[in-house]
């Protein structure tokens, strides 16, 4: 199922309804404007969780010693640097983003941790990736496929360039599944986060987008059955923090 959309031709930008294709635009501009302050904004956004969520998502994956990984949405490449001691010296990590700014943003950090070895980059759209079929291990995407037009041929593309075996593993927003904390968690999302995104990145419009996102992102539920209508098997979920994040895992058949 791909985003719902109101008339045909078109799709959600946050609460906004767009021209499906305004939408890698508008998305592009928002990512652009926040890259040189996205873990600012990640802190904003999950009060610094956000790192504990990550580790927890790459520790828990099944990367072995000399794996392809492919890390879509990989931006600042802090899943990236995550995998390396994992995927050791005889690995590979592509990183690819959609977003140039979000690439050098996570080539320059990766350089100035001196990980220069073992990482390509790729601007890629997830929806139609330049990879040829079976060619990795595990394919992450962190934080990114609420952002895709078409998650539906997103989830697709993974599944195609996942060698048989191998794992997709999706780390993104959820549904909130404690009543008592949603409006705390809203007031967050819609008060506090665009005060916020003014006062760190002079930039309240992204922010405000960003929060509005996650409420149009599938649940978890809707988000398995995507990922096994777009051929995946074996899938399944695992909620942290009261849902507002979940990991999903699929395998290639």
């Amino acid at each position: 199922m791909s985003e719902p959309t109101g008339t045909p031709g078109t799709t959600h930008f946050g609460f906004r309804e767009v021209p499906v294709a305004e939408k890698q635009k508008l998305v592009g501009e928002v990512f652009s404007s926040v890259a040189r302050k996205y873990d600012v904004m990640n802190d904003a956004m999950s009060l610094g969780i956000h790192r504990v969520w990550k580790r927890f998502f790459v520790a828990t994956s099944q990367v072995r010693k000399g794996d392809r990984v492919l890390d879509l949405a990989g931006g600042t490449g802090d899943i990236a640097a995550l995998l390396k001691d994992r995927v050791g010296e005889t690995g590979e990590l592509v990183l690819g983003d959609i977003n140039g700014d979000m690439l050098r943003v996570g080539r320059d950090r990766m350089t100035d941790r001196g990980n220069v070895r073992g990482f390509t980059y790729v601007q890629c759209n997830a929806e139609r990736l330049p990879f040829p079929d079976a060619n990795f291990d595990l394919v992450t995407m962190a934080f990114g496929l609420r952002n895709v037009t078409d998650k539906d041929a997103a989830l697709r593309e993974i599944a195609r360039v996942l060698k048989p075996g191998g794992q997709a593993r999706v780390l993104e927003f959820s549904e909130v599944k404690a009543e008592w904390f949603r409006p705390l968690y809203d007031f967050h999302s819609f008060q506090v986060l665009p005060r916020l995104g003014r006062l760190l990145a002079n930039d309240a419009d992204s922010y405000r987008y960003l929060a509005e996102s996650i409420r149009k992102h599938p649940p978890q539920g809707a988000l398995k059955a995507m990922m096994e209508a777009a051929g995946l098997v074996r899938c399944s979920y695992r909620n942290l923090s009261a849902g507002i994040v979940a990991i999903h895992t699929g395998y290639k058949a």
